[in-house]
C-alpha cells in the first residue's frame, strides 16, 4: 500500500501517460522536419508511445485494485465514467496503432493518430481538473453489471480503431493535395483547424467553471499545429507511405473497429434487456449508436460491393469521426437520456 500511496498511484501513472503521449507527438512530428534525423526521431515518438500505453495499462490495473481498497461494494473495473473511459480510448488508440506501424513497417503515420490521441488527452486533463474526476466513485446501479466488463471495452475498441482511420484518412488527403498552390483550396487541413478551434468554444459555453486560459492555450496550439502541416505539406507527403498502404490501413482498421462496435451494441442490448427490460429504447445514446453503425456498414458495404477506394473513402472515413465523436462525447454535453453517466 506504502509504494501504491506514495510511489505510483493510478492518477500519477495516467499523467505519466499523458506526458508521454505529449512527447510522442511532438518527436513523430519532429521526424517529418528533422532531416538526417527523422528515423530517430521517429523511432524516439515510437518508444515513447509504448511507453505511454504501458503507463495506462499499469494505471488501470492500479486503480481497479484502488477502488477494492475503499469497500467491497466500490470496486470496479474501470470503464464506468468519462476519465475511465478517456484513459482506455487513449491507449487502445495509440496499441492498435502501434501493431499497423510494426505490421507495414512504417512510423510516418504516428504524427497524424497521435494527434487524436493527445486531443484527448487534452480534454482528460481538463476534466481532471475541472471535475476531479481522478477520484474513484461507488458505481451507479444500473452500472453495477458485469455486462459493462464486456460493453464498454468492445464499444471502445471501436470508437479507437474509427478515430484511427480518420486519422489515416487525414494523412491521404494531405497526401493528395500536397501539390495544390492555392493554399485556400486544401479543405482537409482548414477543417482539421475548425474542428479544432471549435473544441475551446463548445466547452467553454458548456461548462463555465472552465478555465479560460486553458482553453486559449488549446487554441493557440490547435491553430500552430494547422499552421505547420499547411506550410509543410510537401514534406509531409514525401515520407507518407504509399496510397496503398493508407488505403489499407484504412479499411483494416475500420473493419477491426465495426466487428468490435457490432459486438458492443449487441451486447448492450442484451444489457438493457436485464437492466431495463428492454432490448431497445431509442435512448438518444443507442439512436447515434446505430447511426455511427449504419456509417460504417455503409463505408464497408461500397468498398467491398462497390470498389470505393480512394480520396472518397478517406472524406467518408474523415466524415465519420465527426459522427463518431458526437456519439461518444456530443451526446453527453448536449442530450440527456438513460446513458447519462459521463456528463459534463
Amino acid at each position: 500500500m506504502f509504494w501504491l500511496k506514495y510511489f505510483l498511484s493510478s492518477q500519477s501513472a495516467i499523467l505519466w501517460m499523458s506526458v508521454l503521449f505529449f512527447m510522442s507527438t511532438i518527436f513523430y512530428w519532429l521526424g517529418f522536419f528533422g532531416g538526417k534525423q527523422s528515423d530517430t526521431f521517429d523511432m524516439i515518438g515510437s518508444r515513447l508511445a509504448w511507453a505511454a500505453v504501458t503507463m495506462a495499462l499499469i494505471g488501470t490495473m492500479v486503480r481497479w485494485y484502488e477502488s477494492h481498497q475503499l469497500g467491497p461494494d466500490i470496486g470496479h473495473i474501470p470503464v464506468s465514467n468519462l476519465y475511465e473511459v478517456f484513459v482506455l480510448f487513449c491507449w487502445l488508440t495509440a496499441a492498435f496503432y502501434l501493431y499497423f506501424e510494426e505490421r507495414y513497417n512504417t512510423r510516418a503515420l504516428g504524427a497524424f493518430v497521435m494527434l487524436v490521441v493527445s486531443a484527448a488527452v487534452g480534454f482528460l486533463l481538463w476534466y481532471t481538473i475541472v471535475r476531479e474526476a481522478h477520484e474513484i466513485q461507488p458505481l451507479v446501479p444500473a452500472l453495477q453489471s458485469w455486462w459493462m466488463k464486456l460493453h464498454v471495452p468492445a464499444n471502445f475498441i471501436g470508437y479507437g480503431t474509427f478515430a484511427l482511420s480518420a486519422m489515416v484518412a487525414f494523412a491521404y488527403l494531405i497526401k493528395e493535395q500536397a501539390d495544390e498552390k492555392r493554399w485556400y483550396k486544401l479543405t482537409p487541413i482548414w477543417l482539421l483547424g475548425v474542428a479544432l478551434c471549435f473544441v475551446p468554444v463548445a466547452f467553454r459555453q458548456r461548462v463555465q467553471e472552465a478555465g479560460g486560459s486553458y482553453w486559449v492555450v488549446y487554441a493557440g496550439i490547435s491553430a500552430l499545429i494547422a499552421a505547420g502541416i499547411l506550410l509543410g505539406r510537401k514534406r509531409i507527403a514525401a515520407r507518407l507511405p504509399a496510397n496503398e498502404v493508407l488505403d489499407d490501413v484504412m479499411y483494416k482498421s475500420i473493419t477491426v473497429g465495426f466487428a468490435f462496435f457490432t459486438i458492443a451494441t449487441v451486447l448492450g442490448a442484451l444489457w438493457a434487456a436485464d437492466a431495463w427490460g428492454g432490448y431497445w429504447s431509442w435512448d438518444p445514446k443507442e439512436t447515434w449508436a446505430l447511426i455511427v453503425w449504419l456509417n460504417y456498414a455503409a463505408w464497408l458495404h461500397m468498398r467491398l460491393v462497390k470498389g470505393l477506394r480512394g480520396t472518397v473513402a478517406a472524406w467518408w472515413a474523415l466524415g465519420g469521426l465527426a459522427v463518431t465523436t458526437f456519439a461518444f462525447l456530443g451526446v453527453n454535453m448536449f442530450l440527456s437520456g438513460l446513458h447519462s453517466y459521463g456528463t459534463l
